[in-house]
């Protein structure tokens, strides 16, 4: 919204304009109040009244110059590629691509791939890969015939920190809150390397003390089947140093489609915990 400057009242109108809108919508002011200019008010000032909108402009919009202040900084090389608005800084080399929009810092590379609304900071390569998670990288191995993410893998993080002895959900992007979906009709197997340090917390028991760790494997294979889910899976200690007996991961499915890691720690102990997980997914495209 702009304001407009200096512009006195004319003679026999009780009305001057105020300010313009980023879409050259005019705005009157009585001298106390906002108000709509009619038609004799508006032209009288030298600009346009659209009849039937009702509205005085002082300029035509163009939507496709609002899309492009939108969409900065984006690099495209290839046909096909579409960044809707919101899409910044966003490289895409290739065919076909789509960015849908209010999303940062993408990489493409491939063909018909699509990042999903919303998703900063992903790399994704290969052919009909899906990104629907923020700071997550996927590589779609598809034929030019099959379904959006019908094969792909990505790459995610998971982390939190625990204080206390219960067991927790840990976070995609260790935002809390924030969890990976499992899409319907999908399976995925699953392999996360888990590693847990502890950073602070008072207790001694055992011996325990800063610098104690802990790591392990947890793997299987997680299902979504029109739109209820089930996990299989299993998990593996590498190797640990410390005091850590009571600390354990656990990969867990909640509501809405989540899928997350668990973790139990230890009571009067700050442990950093850290997930990279890697999926393997087949996307249907049927009711299982």
């Amino acid at each position: 919204m702009s304001k407009i400057r200096n512009i006195p009242f004319l003679k026999d109108y009780p009305v001057r304009p105020l300010s313009v809108d980023t879409t050259g919508i005019v705005t009157f002011t009585d001298g106390t109040n906002d108000v709509a200019p009619n038609q004799q008010q508006c032209e009288a000032y030298g600009y346009t009244f659209n009849e039937i909108l009702g509205t005085c402009t002082s300029f035509n919009y163009n939507t496709n110059l609002d899309s492009n202040f939108n969409n900065i900084n984006n690099v495209t090389r290839g046909t096909g590629n579409t960044t809707e608005r919101g899409t910044n800084n966003t490289y895409i080399m290739g065919d076909n691509n789509t960015v849908k929009g209010l999303s940062r810092n993408n990489i493409i590379v491939g063909s018909n791939n699509e990042i999903a609304n919303g998703v900063n900071n992903a790399n994704v390569y290969g052919t009909l890969g899906e990104v629907t998670a923020t700071n997550s990288i996927v590589l779609g191995g598809n034929a030019p015939t099959d379904n959006l993410a019908e094969r792909q893998s990505i790459q995610l993080m998971y982390g939190v920190q625990t204080t206390a002895g219960g067991t927790v959900d840990s976070y995609l992007n260790n935002i809390t809150d924030n969890y990976f979906t499992i899409p319907d009709n999908t399976a995925m197997y699953f392999h996360a390397d888990v590693l847990a340090v502890r950073v602070g917390g008072t207790d001694t028991s055992g011996g325990g003390a800063v610098g104690d760790f802990a790591s392990w494997t947890e793997r299987g294979v997680v299902i979504n089947k029109s739109g209820t889910l089930s996990i299989a899976r299993e998990r593996d200690t590498v190797q640990h140093s410390g005091h850590t007996t009571n600390w354990r991961p656990t990969a867990s499915v909640g509501a809405s489609g989540n899928f997350y890691i668990a973790v139990r720690g230890h009571a009067n102990t700050i442990i950093e915990w850290c997930s990279n997980i890697r999926f393997t997914q087949i996307k249907t495209g049927v009711a299982l």
